[in-house]
């Protein structure tokens, strides 16, 4: 691709701006890098970043180089790529995972030109910024919908990490199956990793042989939905993206991250010289958590329910963490309407009442 060099006079930016692209101070084009704990190919996690990656590409045009490295280990190694990203040159570097958090806190200190992003975490500095999506929102609408397509009154839940985004996420799909359905249970297995196929394909597996036949995951692959095909009358749901290739079933629904928006406002911030170091939890009013298309498996009632749900979360008139609600060992919560605040909600560490088993240390 030709890229276009942005003049810094005042009649280059006004130039640019008739043309509709942004302005930089800087010759050349802005090279945003995005680091991945899992191959592009996951048809999840990963692979929503990446569309969000090729959105930029696609709104900036020769204003923007794109670069990515992908499958990169949480810990030293990533600490390593972020330093060779920033050292080639890119002003803006986008770290994917939790589990980057540390490393990308070192690796900004060390170059506080480079401006980063960081997925899901909490620590921030000058020149870093994190950024989230509100997944309990969509977990809320399938446990709505698990709750009423469950035959065996068993619901799986593959988690990778026992940290406050997955436990919330274990919760609000409990919650909110548990009020359509009280004779709901909830098997949870924890994986202890983001993307390994084979470990979510024997989680799964495993789940089947208890009785389950409603499967759900914060883990990145198809695998659990791969399995889930094999045995009659269980079902699942797109993980991070649609995971398509799997409806009309097992994936009844899915839960789409859309980092696209997101994406092209803070490549444009830099640009424009207007980024800040902040935090951005955005939803389903924001664009940012989309259920995708609820197959003709469902039934129309509980499709229309589901729905009902959406539009009233989107609309900020429902709240998924809304009292009364108890804590697994019976204490209060959250009181008749109270709602839970994000403090609360970013420092979940426990199950609700009527969850077995207990949150791993």
């Amino acid at each position: 691709m030709k890229r276009r060099t942005l003049l810094a006079s005042g009649a280059g930016a006004a130039l640019a701006a008739s043309l509709g692209l942004p302005a930089r101070a800087q010759d050349g084009p802005l090279k945003v890098g995005f680091i991945y704990v899992g191959p592009v190919g996951d048809g999840g996690w990963t692979y929503q970043h990446d569309q969000g990656r090729l959105a930029v590409e696609e709104h900036f045009g020769d204003a923007v180089e794109t670069v990515f490295q992908e499958s990169v280990p949480e810990g030293a190694d990533a600490e390593r790529v972020m330093t060779q990203m920033a050292l080639s040159g890119a002003g803006l570097i986008f770290t994917t995972s939790f589990g980057y958090m540390d490393q990308t806190i070192n690796v900004a200190a060390k170059f506080p030109d480079v401006k980063f992003e960081h997925a899901t975490g909490y620590k921030r500095a000058d020149n870093v910024a994190t950024y989230d999506a509100r997944f309990y929102e969509g977990r809320a609408v399938i446990g709505h919908i698990a709750g009423r397509m469950t035959q065996s009154n068993k619901i799986g839940y593959i988690a990778s990490f026992p940290i406050p985004e997955v436990i919330q996420g274990i919760n609000s799909a409990f919650l909110h199956a548990r009020k359509v359905n009280p004779d709901v249970e909830m098997v949870v297995i924890w994986v202890y990793t983001w993307f390994d196929p084979a470990k979510e394909a024997d989680a799964a597996k495993a789940m089947i042989e208890q009785g389950v036949d409603v499967i759900m995951q914060h883990t990145d692959s198809t695998a659990p939905l791969a399995e889930a095909a094999k045995t009659e009358g269980v079902i699942g749901f797109g993980q991070a993206s649609d995971m398509a290739e799997y409806k009309p079933s097992p994936r009844v629904a899915s839960i789409i991250d859309n980092w696209n928006p997101y994406y092209i406002k803070r490549v444009q911030a830099v640009l424009d010289g207007t980024w800040e170091s902040m935090h951005t939890w955005g939803g389903m009013g924001d664009g940012e958590v989309v259920i995708g298309e609820i197959t003709e498996v469902v039934p129309d009632d509980v499709k229309a329910e589901a729905q009902g749900m959406i539009d009233a979360i989107t609309a900020g008139e429902y709240h998924p963490f809304t009292g009364p609600i108890n804590k697994q060992d019976g204490s209060v919560f959250l009181a008749d309407g109270e709602v839970a605040t994000d403090e609360q909600l970013v420092s979940m560490n426990f199950y609700l009442e009527g969850m077995s088993g207990e949150v791993p240390s």
